[in-house]
Parts: C-alpha cells; structure tokens; sequence
C-alpha cells in the first residue's frame, strides 16, 4: 500500500486541515500518516476556539521514523504557522523526500491578504519550500506572496503565466493556481510544467458561497490522485469536480453546516471517477 504523510494543522471539529485530508487520502486507498502541527478545538472561524502549537513534537516524530526506516511516496503539506516549522519541514524533505514526491500547499492568504498571525516576511520563508517541489498549489493571493508580486483581480492570461513561470522559477517541478476565472460563472485551475513547458487549465461552474476548508480538500484530493498515478492535469481536474460535488451536497442539505462542506458524502462520486 503507498503511503503519504500530510503536515498541517489539525482543528478538531470543522472540516480542514487533517481533518479532511485523513479521511480523503485513506478513502483513496491510501495509508495517510500525520504530522500535526498544531491541534485547534475548531479552526478559526469560530469564537473562542482553543489552540495548543505541536512545533516541539515534529523533530522527534522525524527521528522516531528515521529510527524505524520507515519511507513515503509523498510529502504533502498545508498550513505552517511559524518560520522554524518551515524549516523542519525542509528536514522531512531531506530525511524523506528520497523517491516521494513533495506537494505544498502554501495556506497562508487569500483575497489578497495574509491569513492572521503572519508577518509580511512570512511569504519569503514560505517560499523555500518550492525547491524541489513535484507541484506547488498555491491561490492566486498566495502566490503573489510568495514571488513578492502585485495582487490583481483584474488579470488576463499573460498574467496568469508570468506567475506560473515565477513558481517554477523558484524551483517547482509543476505549477497550479486554484481560483481562477476568466469567464463570468466559471472558475478553475491553470497549471504549468516546468520540464515541458505545457499549460493546463480545468474550470467548473463557479458557485457563489464560500466554505472554509474547500481548498484543503481540493489539495488532499489531487495528492491522493497523483500518488495513485494519475498526471497533474488530470488530478487537478478531478479534485476541481470533486470539491464542487462537495459544496452541492452541502447545497442540497437543508439547514447545512456553515463551517464546512459535506465532503463525506461526495466521497463515493470521488471513488467512482477514480476509476
């Protein structure tokens, strides 16, 4: 059985982070390892929520695993909240990424702003990460950040792959914007690789609500994906279909949740498009 190991944040009642990425990757047929870096009572759309930093147990937790010789066919991580969790993440790459591949989803912004808690220096640490990377799955907001660009809402295409171009710059194999839209009622993901050049672009009907936690279960869905052997393009689509699936049936449900979408239903239609 393949096995990933996702490092990322877990809330325990909402809907992101582990929470979503455990259940998804493992119902893809793979064993999903964790590393916590934080545990949140809810994630941070509530009020009131609790939060305990799990920073000093992710050094241990490696040399643990390099003690059992135990190896990964990727690396996928998610929300980092400090500049010394990047670096130790930069070590797993190293104790770990041997014939894994490495997936980052730098969570740290959108709508064109940083998430709270980071500095404007933030991004630039972030950034190390794209070395090496098999695919880098920002936003639009983050990747600006990351490359030190203007924001825009107003883009066109030669925008579009300039920012892609500037991931691969710094080091990503593969490049994807989530959230973009050029056609009113449309929105998608555009990716670049950086070994052949090619420009892929997927879009779906734009639904107009906003759930926390859709792009976590985007990313975890297109890992699981790629780890199963699908190419980029493809799992970028299928996570892009998926994710949608999930807001409908949350759409459907009378008195749905506002904190999070019903991505165990869509779980099905995830392993019948598998096929």
């Amino acid at each position: 059985m393949k096995r990933i190991v996702s490092i990322q944040d877990i809330s325990a009642l909402g809907k992101c982070s582990l929470t979503v990425a455990l259940p998804i990757i493992s119902a893809m047929g793979i064993e999903c390892a964790v590393v916590p870096t934080a545990v949140l009572s809810t994630h941070t759309q509530f009020k009131g929520w609790t939060f305990h930093d799990l920073t000093d147990e992710m050094e241990p937790i490696a040399a643990h695993w390099k003690q059992e010789g135990f190896n990964f066919d990727a690396i996928y991580t998610g929300y980092l909240g400090s500049f010394r969790q990047v670096d130790i993440v930069k070590q797993y790459f190293h104790d770990f990424g041997d014939g894994a591949k490495i997936i980052v989803d730098p969570a740290m912004a959108d709508n064109g702003r940083l998430y709270a808690g980071f500095t404007p220096d933030f991004p630039l640490k972030m950034a190390e990460l794209l070395d090496g990377a098999d695919l880098v799955l920002p936003n639009l907001t983050e990747a600006c950040f990351l490359l030190g660009k203007e924001y825009r809402e107003d883009y066109n295409r030669a925008y579009i792959t300039e920012i892609l171009e500037g991931l691969l710059a710094r080091g990503a194999k593969n490049a994807a914007l989530t959230g973009v839209s050029f056609e009113q009622g449309r929105l998608g993901v555009v990716s670049m690789c950086g070994k052949t050049g090619a420009f892929s672009e997927y879009y779906t009907e734009h639904l107009p609500v906003s759930f926390h936690g859709t792009g976590d279960i985007y990313s975890s869905a297109a890992v699981g994906a790629i780890v199963n052997g699908m190419s980029v393009p493809d799992a970028l689509a299928l996570a892009a279909d998926y994710t949608v699936e999930c807001i409908r049936l949350t759409l459907a449900e009378k008195d749905h949740s506002w904190y999070g979408v019903n991505f165990e239903q869509a779980i099905p239609y995830l392993l019948e498009r598998m096929k």
